[in-house]
């Protein structure tokens, strides 16, 4: 055997050496990102909820009787980012400040409806009655309907749409 060949062979253990090193450290510098990636939705916070914008508080200054509009929401799931549309109520209190009620009966989740020759709430699935306030009237509702946080800002009402327990007297908030 050479003398060449004996050096090169002994220096294989430390190319060897020094090529697990190089690998393992790209292996690491790649896993740090994916390992973030994979677990975003388990460090993404609880009940992190975004504005919606309903409007310029304007269009609701003659507001006689409740309004229905309907609010963009975005949810994520993960990593899939959703767009969808649910309505809400706009009313005033007596003091004359804005409010925002969910359109979802408290009761099984049926669409509340205002009739305005009652002036009313009602869930036609079961017979809930709910007063302009939201306030419970009748029927087997076991509350009022759900106020939704809201904020006027420069000028335009703004809603943080959430989900509610149904079946429940108390209002807890589930999504």
């Amino acid at each position: 055997m050479s003398a060449e060949r004996r050096r090169f062979l002994g220096a294989l253990p430390f190319l060897g050496a020094l090529l697990a090193v190089g690998t393992s450290s790209v292996g690491a510098l790649l896993a740090v990102p994916l390992a973030r990636f994979a677990m975003y939705p388990l460090r993404r916070k609880p009940g992190e909820v975004a504005w919606s914008d309903i409007g310029p508080t304007t269009d609701l200054t003659p507001l006689a009787a409740p309004v229905k509009m309907l609010v963009e929401i975005e949810q994520r799931d993960g990593w899939r980012k959703m767009i969808s549309t649910k309505p809400v109520y706009v009313t005033r209190t007596a003091e004359g400040r804005l409010r925002v009620l969910s359109a979802v009966c408290p009761h099984l989740g049926c669409s509340v409806a205002w009739n305005d020759s009652r002036r009313q709430f009602s869930c036609p699935c079961h017979v809930g009655v709910f007063a302009e306030d939201g306030a419970l009237v009748s029927g087997p509702p076991p509350r009022g309907m759900d106020e939704l946080d809201s904020t006027v800002e420069d000028g335009r009402l703004k809603v943080r749409y959430q989900y509610f327990r149904q079946l429940v007297t108390t209002r807890e908030i589930i999504a």
